[in-house]
């Protein structure tokens, strides 16, 4: 067996939870090790080891990834109050993806993987349409409140110098909830600059949504931004580069988006780009066939899979079943960041890897060898949808 592709240096490797943990073990096993001399730091964010550490190796991970430049993450548990009892923990942990956003203050850029055999679900669509999301606040750095009874919640901001400034959120007549979100100037900046530099990259034509119609003040900083950001930096290279940016309401961008013929980049606030990004990836074929790249504005940068730990399908594993889990957008968080240390480093070969498992793995689909989610779809139909270790399997057979 000839000798396997060196690294100059390591990737910050985050692993994960259920499912998507056994299967990227599998990846590594039968896709990686056997070509690459693969340099790692290892982080364990699965939810039992944030629990032993108090969350510590979750902030761990996040600066590994901004030292080294590199990172790549498995998909991890959120927990709530039924993973709490499940997993016996002592607190509910936050989203590892939140804290690692904020500690680099980084754009998730989502882009779907496309196969000749599968077509959209949207039959208008005709390239792929890359989702922009925020990478930091608004619900994901949100504060919340039970209100027992009767009574008022006003917003306080305590400037430094003392002095207060108050606004009525509502005088509530009985029980109910409370909900208080943020964000910076800098960091909506960030994202915007993110966004028209990926924009002009890929030559993509550039949207940004929000609801600046009722949300005059919050969404109407992220506009005003946005504008700026555009106005005295960008607006020069969009042109040369061939592209456009538009703002509109994320209302109206839905319904252009169900019309249109795709190809383009569509920015997002936090939550909006977690919901659409789902909505593109299972429109385009599946939740399993969508890269994550988070990117910092400072350089590092980290791929994971769009999707989440396929809990039920682990329960299924645990029992000793074999599942037909789709391992694509961890095959591509793995290649992704393989490439991007290859382009980091100077060393093409390992590069070159990466883009051979791609192609790998696509034809292997394009083949007619696919997990369930994916044979429910293609045309023509495989004549039986392979589990994971089955497919893995397909596609070491082509590398």
């Amino acid at each position: 067996m000839a000798a396997r592709i060196a690294m100059k240096n390591p990737i910050a490797e985050i692993d994960g939870d259920e499912m998507t943990r056994v299967l990227w073990a599998l990846v590594k096993e039968k896709l990686i090790l056997p070509y690459v001399d693969l340099k790692t730091e290892y982080y364990d964010v699965g939810l039992t080891n944030r629990d032993a550490t108090g969350d510590a190796v979750t902030t761990e991970s996040a600066h590994a990834i901004s030292r080294l430049g590199v990172g790549v993450k498995c998909a991890t548990i959120t927990a709530n109050n039924a993973r709490k009892t499940e997993y016996n923990l002592k607190t509910l942990y936050p989203s590892p993806n939140a804290t690692i956003r904020t500690i680099l203050d980084g754009t998730v850029f989502r882009k779907p993987i496309v196969v000749s055999c599968i077509t959209p679900s949207i039959s208008t669509w005709k390239k792929p349409i890359v989702i922009a999301r925020h990478a930091y606040g608004d619900l994901y750095k949100s504060a919340e409140m039970p209100i027992p009874g009767p009574g008022k919640v006003e917003l306080v901001y305590t400037a430094a110098d003392g002095s207060e400034k108050r606004t009525l959120v509502a005088d509530i007549k009985g029980s109910g909830v409370v909900l208080g979100m943020h964000n910076l100037d800098e960091s909506i900046k960030s994202f915007a600059r993110s966004c028209f530099l990926y924009a002009i990259n890929e030559k993509l034509p550039i949207w940004f949504s929000a609801k600046d119609t009722i949300l005059k003040i919050y969404d109407g900083r992220f506009k005003e931004l946005f504008d700026q950001i555009y106005e005295t930096e960008f607006k020069d290279k969009c042109a040369a580069a061939g592209i456009s940016y538009f703002y509109t309401l994320i209302d109206d961008a839905v319904a252009r988006v169900v019309k249109g013929e795709g190809g383009f980049l569509w920015a997002c606030k936090n939550y909006d780009g977690d919901v659409m990004s789902d909505m593109v990836a299972s429109a385009s074929g599946s939740l399993a066939m969508m890269t994550s790249v988070l990117v910092s504005p400072k350089g590092p940068v980290e791929y994971e899979a769009a999707h989440g730990t396929v809990q039920q399908h682990y329960y299924r594993w645990q029992k000793g079943e074999k599942t037909s889990t789709n391992p694509v957008a961890l095959i591509f968080a793995w290649t992704g960041a393989l490439a991007k240390r290859a382009e980091l480093d100077n060393t093409p070969d390992l590069g070159n890897f990466a883009k051979k498992l791609e192609h790998a793995a696509m034809a292997a689909i394009e083949a007619g060898e696919m997990t369930a989610d994916l044979a429910r779809l293609a045309v023509p139909a495989p004549a039986k949808a392979l589990d994971s270790w089955e497919y893995i399997d397909a596609v070491a057979s082509r590398l």
